[in-house]
């Protein structure tokens, strides 16, 4: 049985009675934006995240260049 539209489980918490039923327009609407704005959060992040160890690396780089041995670049930048 296939369903087409997502379903919701409401449960009365003091009759523990439980309900299934079809979201509404607006609850998946609000479901798909949902997971829109995680994916663009999470696109943010990684992208921040590879700019940093980018810059971390390029440090590296430029104080090894000056002639400071791995073990030096190591403990200054971590």
């Amino acid at each position: 049985m296939a369903i087409d539209t997502p379903q919701v489980v409401e449960i009365d918490c003091s009759t523990g009675i439980s309900t299934t039923r079809d979201m509404t327009a607006d609850e998946i609407a609000a479901q798909e934006k949902a997971a829109a704005d995680f994916a663009a959060r999470q696109a943010e992040e990684e992208t921040a995240a590879k700019a940093k160890a980018d810059a971390l690396a390029s440090a590296q780089a430029k104080l090894a260049k000056l002639g400071l041995t791995s073990d030096e670049v190591t403990a200054l930048v971590g």
